[in-house]
């Protein structure tokens, strides 16, 4: 299959949707500009972080934002996971939502977050995710010119089986939009991310919000892409900025028939 150059942008997120997506435009104008011809913002890039906000800014599937990315997509000629925002269903639903577009704008994956940020770390953050928000039930993979590539969303990267899944549907890279905070960043963000790239010998990309100290919610930022080999290929700070860096999915096939993981799962599974 053909490599190509995927973009990972880390920005900051205000309580304006206006400036929100004008800022994305900027940005995947940017990116586009310099080769890339995929590209994926960061978790709810639309709205802070808060369950407060998460219905104010929530809107249907098809609303204006995803009618003008959309045409972002088919103008700067780029399949776009566009991070996630808050989609409202008919029934009043809301759930954390990645919409995908493909280059020519049309409409070619929807993933819901299925597994919803409900933590309390002692001495660290406590966030109840699923007080606002309403899980998805399935997993997501969308096809492209260049393969098959699954779409997660933040803590949907804590649960191996679902990667594993991934991986064994055909996927040679997940994109995750995701935005982990002060307390499980330093200690789980990029090990989380090589992990899974490690295990399913996959590429992974993370998409994170830059840092606004002064947000309710404290994004730990430090946007990534790890290749199948577990390496760090490209890695943000905690500003605004974008990454872009060559995907290959042969390589990745490669690395399966040197290290032979996958194929070596025991289909029959394990017993004492």
């Amino acid at each position: 299959m053909t490599a190509f150059n995927l973009a990972v942008i880390q920005m900051p997120v205000t309580d304006s949707k206006k400036r929100n997506l004008a800022e994305a435009e900027k940005l995947l104008c940017a990116a586009a500009d310099s080769g890339a011809e995929m590209a994926v913002l960061p978790e709810m890039f639309i709205c802070p972080y808060d369950n407060k906000q998460f219905a104010a800014f929530a809107e249907p599937a098809g609303g204006a934002s995803c009618e003008r990315l959309s045409r972002l997509a088919d103008d700067l000629n780029i399949v776009l996971v566009a991070g996630t925002m808050p989609e409202k269903d008919d029934h009043g639903h809301i759930y954390n939502t990645s919409f995908c577009f493909s280059s020519d704008g049309s409409l070619i994956g929807t993933h819901r977050k299925i597994h919803l940020f409900d933590i309390n770390i002692d001495g660290g953050i406590s966030f109840k995710e699923s007080d606002a928000l309403s899980p998805g039930t399935k997993a997501t993979i969308i096809e492209t010119p260049w393969g098959k590539i699954g779409i997660a969303i933040c803590f949907d990267i804590r649960f191996a089986e679902l990667f594993r899944f991934l991986a064994e549907q055909g996927a040679h890279t997940v994109i995750v939009p995701a935005a982990f905070n002060m307390t499980t960043g330093p200690a789980h963000w990029e090990l989380s991310f090589r992990m899974r790239a490690v295990d399913n010998q996959i590429y992974m990309a993370g998409a994170a919000p830059a840092r606004n100290r002064d947000a309710g919610y404290v994004s730990w930022a430090n946007s990534i892409i790890i290749d199948p080999w577990g390496r760090v290929l490209e890695k943000l700070d905690e500003e605004e900025g974008i990454i872009i860096h060559e995907i290959d999915p042969d390589y990745a096939e490669s690395i399966r028939k040197q290290l032979p993981i996958l194929s070596g799962v025991k289909k029959e599974g394990y017993s004492l």
